[in-house]
């Protein structure tokens, strides 16, 4: 059982939580352009951003629950760069103070911990950031954004890079295809989808899933 919702008082952050019974599946996780800061089971681990997808065998039955932090939020609260995260997950007493992660981890409502960890280091998102996510989900092209915010190519590549773990082409193609998911989800038909996520056609739109989560777009919507 998997749900979700929007973290209170953490704007771009989501609070979500898994309760994995006996027997369970192996997960299919998607790239997202995001970190999380996960509880599990008195663990606690930073997932870092990734760039193609992840399976995960099924783990001992149990409860998770995780902060997912969009829009380059994650950084400012782990004090670490999205790039050292990438494709990894990492325990968090390898970044914070073995004490600090402790009171996580032994919390009886870690839900509530993962959150008010998150609140005390926080900072309001950068605007910028928020507007790149914003018109990479569009589809806007790299250069498109660029202009849009006054930046240089080379700028916009370092500050993306920090932020989300991977440069803007990257965070464009995954931001489109979790848009396109989205809209197929929906039951629109996929040559739509393709025209309204930013696709030059169809093909295209089914080559990029394909690359990106390993298998046809049809069978992430069924």
């Amino acid at each position: 059982m998997y749900s979700e919702r929007p973290a209170d008082g953490l704007p771009q952050v989501i609070a979500w939580r898994s309760l994995r019974p006996p027997g369970g599946r192996q997960t299919r996780v998607l790239p997202d352009g995001c970190m999380d800061l996960i509880w599990h089971e008195g663990e606690v681990f930073i997932a870092g951003p990734d760039t193609a997808v992840q399976h995960h065998p099924a783990r001992v039955p149990g409860q998770t629950f995780g902060l997912r932090f969009a829009a380059g939020t994650g950084p400012q609260v782990v004090g670490v760069p999205a790039d050292e995260f990438t494709d990894r997950q990492v325990p968090l007493d390898q970044v914070w103070s073995p004490a600090e992660v402790r009171r996580v981890a032994e919390s009886p409502t870690p839900d509530e911990a993962l959150r008010a960890v998150a609140m005390a280091r926080w900072r309001p998102p950068d605007p910028a950031l928020v507007e790149v996510a914003a018109r990479a989900r569009a589809g806007w092209p790299v250069d498109a954004i660029a202009e849009r915010l006054d930046l240089s190519a080379r700028h916009l590549q370092r500050r993306v890079k920090t932020a989300f773990g991977y440069g803007p082409k990257m965070l464009t193609r995954i931001l489109r295809m979790q848009r396109a998911l989205a809209l197929a989800r929906d039951g629109m038909p996929f040559a739509s989808v393709a025209a309204l996520a930013g696709y030059a056609d169809q093909a295209h739109l089914s080559r990029d899933v394909r690359a990106l989560a390993g298998v046809p777009l049809r069978s992430l919507v069924t």
